[in-house]
C-alpha cells in the first residue's frame, strides 16, 4: 500500500512538472523556439503573485487573476520586440538571447526581492486532504493535477478548435505561406508566447503555494520542463503531461528508497525514455 501511495503521490506531482512543461512545449510547438529563460519566468510570476498578496491582501488565487494578464502583455511584448528577431533557420540567436534573459531576470529578482526564501500564505486549500480508503490525499496536489489537464485540453481546444488554433497551425506548418494568406507571423508567435506565459503564471502559483522559492531556482523548473517536453515528444501536450508524470513517479519512487536519490531518479528516468524512445513516447508525425 505504501508503494501505491508513493506512485500515486508521483502522479498527482507530475500534474505540476507538466503545468512547468505546457507553456514551453506549445512555443516550440508553434515556432521551434527553446526559451532558457522560461524557468525564471515561472519564479517572477510566483514573486509577481506574491507581491499582489502582499499589497492588495487578497489571496493567491485572485491574486493569479490578475497576475495572468499581465504576464500576457510581457510574454506578447517580449516575443514581438525581442525575440521574433532571432527566429530564423539558425537555433542559436534565440538560445543565447533567451540565456542571457535567465541571467538578467535572476538578478533582477535578487536586486528586488533579495536572495531570502518566499512562499505564498498558507490557506485552508494547502493543508487539507482527502481520504480515499487508507490513501490520504492533499487538496493541493489534487487541484495542481486537475488543472493541468484543464490546461492541456483547453490548449488542444484551442489549437484544433479555434480561428487562432488554425492560425497556429498554418504558421507553425509554413510562415511565408501563412503570411500570403493574410496572417502575420510575427502577431501568431507573439500570441503563443503570451498563451505561454498564462500557463507559467499558474504554474507559478502552484509552485509558490506548495514549497518555497527564491530567485535561483528557475534553471532547476527548466530542467524538469524541458526533460517533461523531451519524454512526451516536441510539440505534443498530452505528451508533456505523461512526461510529467513519468518524472514525478521517478522521484517519488527514487525517494521512498532513499531521500538522496529524488531527483537523480527523474534524471535516471528521462534518460531511460530517450533510450528506448529518442524522439520521445508521443513525436508529432511532421516532427
Amino acid at each position: 500500500m505504501i508503494w501505491i501511495d508513493t506512485i500515486i503521490q508521483g502522479i498527482l506531482l507530475g500534474g505540476l512538472y507538466a503545468l512547468f512543461a505546457a507553456g514551453l512545449s506549445l512555443v516550440f510547438g508553434i515556432m521551434r523556439l527553446v526559451n532558457l529563460a522560461h524557468g525564471d519566468l515561472i519564479v517572477m510570476g510566483a514573486y509577481l503573485i506574491l507581491l499582489l498578496v502582499t499589497l492588495l491582501g487578497i489571496s493567491p488565487f485572485l491574486a493569479l487573476l490578475i497576475a495572468m494578464p499581465v504576464m500576457f502583455l510581457l510574454g506578447w511584448a517580449l516575443q514581438k520586440f525581442l525575440l521574433n528577431r532571432t527566429l530564423g533557420d539558425d537555433i542559436l540567436p534565440p538560445l543565447l538571447i533567451t540565456f542571457g534573459l535567465s541571467i538578467a531576470l535572476q538578478n533582477a529578482l535578487l536586486e528586488v526581492f533579495s536572495a531570502d526564501s518566499q512562499r505564498l500564505p498558507p490557506n485552508a486549500l494547502t493543508t487539507a486532504s482527502v481520504q480515499m480508503g487508507p490513501i490520504s490525499l492533499g487538496v493541493m496536489p489534487l487541484l495542481t493535477f486537475a488543472s493541468a489537464v484543464l490546461v492541456i485540453v483547453g490548449l488542444n481546444q484551442l489549437f484544433y478548435r479555434t480561428e487562432l488554433g488554425r492560425a497556429f497551425r498554418a504558421t507553425s506548418d509554413d510562415p511565408t505561406t501563412a503570411s500570403l494568406m493574410g496572417i502575420k507571423p510575427a502577431n501568431i508567435f507573439a500570441t503563443a508566447t503570451g498563451i505561454a506565459l498564462i500557463i507559467v503564471t499558474i504554474a507559478a502559483l502552484y509552485l509558490g503555494l506548495r514549497a518555497n522559492f527564491d530567485p535561483n531556482i528557475g534553471p532547476a523548473r527548466l530542467i524538469y520542463a524541458f526533460e517533461a517536453v523531451i519524454i512526451g515528444g516536441l510539440g505534443s501536450l498530452w505528451g508533456t503531461l505523461a512526461g510529467g508524470i513519468i518524472i514525478g513517479v521517478a522521484q517519488t519512487l527514487g525517494a521512498a528508497i532513499t531521500p538522496e536519490w529524488q531527483i537523480l531518479a527523474g534524471h535516471v528516468a528521462f534518460l531511460l525514455v530517450l533510450l528506448i524512445k529518442p524522439r520521445g513516447l508521443f513525436p508529432r508525425a511532421h516532427d
